[in-house]
């Protein structure tokens, strides 16, 4: 057997002493074997390698930054008013722009460390499109999803093991039932409860987006353009993320939800992101 970062009688320490969570917002039970402080502790370390990595280039350009911070200064707000306001307390918020028009993306890591990759602009289109992303991304760490995916994947490592040295005592392979348990923890066990984790981040950050003073109906429309510039879609069973046409379909059932959230700001700005410059 491979060496794996947890070994199995530390895994079966670690599940004896495993706690129970139920999400605020959906009422779902959650499985975490890390606490908050240590998450936190993973999140900012994270957030210092990627900002002193060479190749990484945070923006200092007013035009990208200002709306960024803006938007997250407002959904951070929100977070310190919602079901998540102990947490969102207590984390040290920073928010940085990175200049990369290539990569798509934006991240939030526990503690509150915030990113968002210019080529994300396109997608967002506006700033009620990026606080739908932010929101969807603040409530990752708010939810603690990283702990519980952390969790998880300690679970499966036990659950694999023993199943493994379970079938040598059968006589079976147990290289065989080795991969057989792991296809098995990962399409029947892990992704799944990633698809679940990222529906979670789309239905709680649209209510943060609402309750920050933006129109949730934009969030339909960035899955609407990430459609149009997303092919080769993995099959949504074997993907950690739901497909298109199910977000976007999930965010219209969750709308009247949302709109409960909004109410419009004075000041509260929609205006366009920033065009890219020409490839």
């Amino acid at each position: 057997m491979k060496d794996r970062p947890w070994s199995l009688p530390f895994a079966a320490g670690a599940l004896a002493l495993a706690a129970c969570a139920t999400n605020p917002y959906t009422e779902r039970s959650q499985f975490l074997l890390v606490s908050e402080s240590q998450e936190m502790q993973m999140g900012a370390q994270a957030y210092e390698q990627v900002l002193h990595d060479p190749k990484v280039k945070i923006s200092h350009d007013a035009r990208e930054v200002e709306p960024v911070k803006r938007v997250a200064a407002r959904i951070i707000e929100a977070a310190k008013h919602s079901k998540y306001a102990e947490t969102a307390q207590q984390f040290d918020w920073e928010v940085s722009v990175i200049k990369d028009d290539k990569t798509m993306n934006a991240f939030a890591l526990p503690g509150g460390k915030i990113a968002v990759y210019t080529g994300i602009f396109p997608v967002a289109k506006n700033e009620a499109g990026l606080a739908a992303i932010m929101g969807h991304e603040v409530t990752h760490a708010l939810a603690r999803h990283g702990a519980e995916r952390m969790s998880q994947g300690m679970a499966a490592q036990l659950a694999v093991g023993l199943a493994t040295l379970g079938a040598a005592s059968q006589g079976i392979d147990p290289q065989i039932a080795q991969l057989a348990g792991g296809a098995l923890a990962q399409y029947g066990f892990i992704l799944p409860f990633s698809r679940t984790h990222e529906s979670e981040a789309d239905h709680i950050g649209l209510l943060l987006a609402a309750q920050a003073g933006y129109d949730p109906h934009e969030a339909v429309h960035v899955w609407e353009r990430m459609e149009q510039v997303s092919k080769g879609q993995p099959p949504e069973f074997l993907s950690t993320h739901p497909g298109h046409g199910t977000r976007i379909k999930q965010l219209e059932e969750w709308m009247p939800e949302a709109l409960k959230y909004y109410s419009p700001r004075a000041g509260t700005p929609a205006a366009d992101l920033p065009a890219l410059a020409p490839r």
